[in-house]
Formats: C-alpha cells, sequence, structure tokens
C-alpha cells in the first residue's frame, strides 16, 4: 500500500514539474503499479472492516451468534469474558463498533469472516 503512495506521489510530483524530462516508458510504468494493485484488491474481494462491522450490526442474533462462533479470534475475544461476555454481547452487538476486532484478524480470518457475513445475508 505504501510503495502504490509513493509512486502515485512520484507520478504527480513529474506531472506537476514541466522542467522534468520523462522517459517514454515511464507512465506505463506508474499505471501498471497502480494496475497490479487494484487488480490485487479485487482478487482479494475482503470488504474493508467498517463495512463488515455494519453488515454484522444488522444480522439477528442467531446469524450473528453463528458467524461470531465460527472466528476463532471473535470467539475467544468474547469468551475471554466468561459466560457474561456473551451476555453483554447479545444486548449491545447491533451497536457495539465491532472495527478494533475485525482489524485484529489476519487476512485469512477476515476472509472467513467476509464470506459468512455474504452467506447470512444471502439466507435472510
Amino acid at each position: 500500500m505504501k510503495s502504490t503512495l509513493i509512486l502515485i506521489l512520484i507520478g504527480l510530483a513529474i506531472s506537476s514539474n514541466p522542467g522534468f524530462s520523462k522517459t517514454p516508458g515511464e507512465d506505463a510504468t506508474v499505471q501498471s503499479a497502480t494496475d497490479t494493485t487494484t487488480a490485487v484488491l479485487e482478487v482479494d474481494g475482503v470488504p474493508d472492516s467498517k463495512t463488515m462491522e455494519r453488515d454484522l450490526q444488522r444480522l439477528n442474533w442467531k446469524q450473528f451468534r453463528s458467524i461470531v462462533e465460527a472466528v476463532p479470534k471473535l470467539k475467544a475475544d468474547i469468551e475471554a469474558y466468561g459466560p457474561i461476555g456473551w451476555k453483554i454481547v447479545r444486548t449491545n452487538y447491533t451497536n457495539y463498533g465491532w472495527k478494533k476486532n475485525i482489524d485484529k484478524l489476519d487476512d485469512e480470518q477476515k476472509q472467513l469472516l467476509a464470506e459468512l457475513i455474504q452467506n447470512a445475508k444471502a439466507a435472510k
């Protein structure tokens, strides 16, 4: 992500400076790097954590709980508080900020969470 930002900034600096000479293939290189980054994001297809948070909050309790139980890190975060953890979550899951918990997941768990949410939304 940082390298894409750097490439974009370099491209902007070069294009805004008329005295700077460019080589013929330079624009193609910057464009190619941007296309590659976009393609990687599209292939992963994982929504951002804010979107996943909003989608989780819109599910009914039964769907929400089954999804959270399927993602080990989220389940462990709740069960760390014992039986009262699930009671608190049930009361507040529609307005609790899940974004921080989702951000802590690794890529594989985020992908699993995204798939589970999509399946639950389709089953509604």
